[in-house]
């Protein structure tokens, strides 16, 4: 007891000598410490715009309840994105990372809103821009900086790079435009064939919206009544073209016609929690698919061969920076309602950046794959078998 009044005394009188500081600083974090405990509002709810709807008679609820552990969570998991995707780019342009790379900075809110509203034994398929799913969905930092950079610790042993990553329940990462959709229209077929009451999410951008196998993959998901989201995130931008010069009809909420569908903020983490949360309900019910539009935004260009300001203007970007952030949004919200302190908020930030750091060492450390497991993994449990390699006289060999 004693020496806590003398720290507070310390801390209060605000000593300039080493050791006082040291104190200062200890003191500090006995006071966040304190509040952590006993001052800090447990739960709030807050108001959440309302959805557009497309065939429901109701949508999403227009209030949304955040303990104060969901919200750090929520806080820590955008702030982790959106460090390891800047990381990324800084990688990218020292030319560590080669090839593809799409990055996702801007609309953390879709990834971290969705996982709120589903379980973990729920499935989940999108695009190339799969780097924030990945992390979401049960990947570290270190296995995804360690596949963008093609190394053995990748979370695809490095053979599958920025837009092919994977883990349970997750399957990728798909590199054709739009091509995931059937796919998982085929995992909610597999959901309902085993009748274990999951569903799948299968996401999809504004760019792929106007392919044919998606409208394909709608009629055959509601004549057999699956259990499937179809999430289309609309960032305003299919590459370098804008969604008014690309649809007709930017509804996207209503291109399922015959499918019932939500249009929803996807800035904000809670309404896009809530809106899932909706959608989920629908599919368990037994009423079959359900499609949401989440209105976004990509900070970056399409991909990193893009610098993504020939098609829209600095300005444009910046106003979306400065007035609809997902992470400043969610900081606000918690930061208004005695949730957090700042103080916890960026012990948050230094650990996220603690963390990423570390993971961008270990993907240029760790060595790359040898050669002889180019072949590996063909199967999923097969006997080893042969493989042709480039010409008839060279032989790999394959273990599942």
């Amino acid at each position: 007891m004693r020496k806590m009044l003398t720290i507070i005394s310390n801390v209060l009188r605000g000593s300039a000598s080493r050791n006082g500081a040291e104190l200062v600083s200890e003191g500090a974090r006995v006071v966040v410490s304190a509040r952590t405990y006993a001052d800090f509002t447990p739960q709030a709810t807050f108001d959440i715009k309302k959805c557009d709807v497309h065939k429901l008679e109701e949508g999403p609820p227009l209030q949304a309840t955040l303990t104060r552990e969901e919200g750090l969570q929520y806080y820590r998991t955008m702030q982790t994105i959106r460090r390891m995707e800047l990381k990324a780019d800084q990688l990218y342009k020292q030319k560590i990372i080669r090839g593809f790379c799409h990055l996702y900075d801007g609309q953390e809110a879709c990834a971290v809103g969705i996982e709120g509203g589903i379980n973990l034994s729920d499935h989940l398929i999108t695009a190339y821009r799969a780097h924030g799913y990945t992390l979401t969905r049960g990947g570290t930092v270190r296995e995804i900086m360690a596949e963008l950079t093609g190394r053995r610790g990748g979370i695809a042993k490095g053979k599958g790079g920025s837009m092919h990553m994977y883990t349970k329940h997750f399957y990728g990462g798909n590199g054709i435009v739009g091509a995931q959709v059937p796919l998982g229209a085929g995992v909610a077929l597999a959901c309902k064939y085993q009748g274990n009451n999951e569903l799948c999410v299968c996401l999809y951008g504004d760019g792929a919206a106007n392919q044919g196998q998606i409208f394909e993959t709608y009629n055959m998901a509601s004549l057999w009544k699956l259990p499937c989201i179809f999430i289309c995130e609309n960032n305003k931008y299919g590459m370098g073209t804008s969604v008014e010069r690309a649809s007709a009809s930017t509804d996207y909420y209503k291109r399922g016609d015959f499918i019932p569908g939500l249009r929803v903020d996807g800035m904000d983490v809670l309404c896009v929690r809530e809106a899932t949360k909706f959608a989920a309900d629908h599919c368990r019910s037994g009423k079959g698919p359900i499609l949401m539009e989440l209105q976004t935004y990509r900070y970056h260009g399409h991909s990193m061969s893009d610098p993504g300001v020939s098609y829209r203007t600095r300005e444009e970007i910046q106003e979306v920076r400065s007035k609809s952030d997902p992470i400043s949004l969610l900081k606000d919200r918690m930061l208004s309602n005695n949730m957090a302190s700042v103080e916890e908020l960026k012990e948050i930030d230094v650990e996220v950046r603690k963390e990423i750091e570390d993971g961008a060492q270990f993907s240029t450390t760790d060595p790359e794959p040898p050669l002889d497991d180019l072949c590996n993994h063909i199967f999923y449990n097969n006997p080893p078998l042969e493989v042709r390699g480039t010409n008839p006289w060279t032989k790999l060999k394959s273990v599942s």
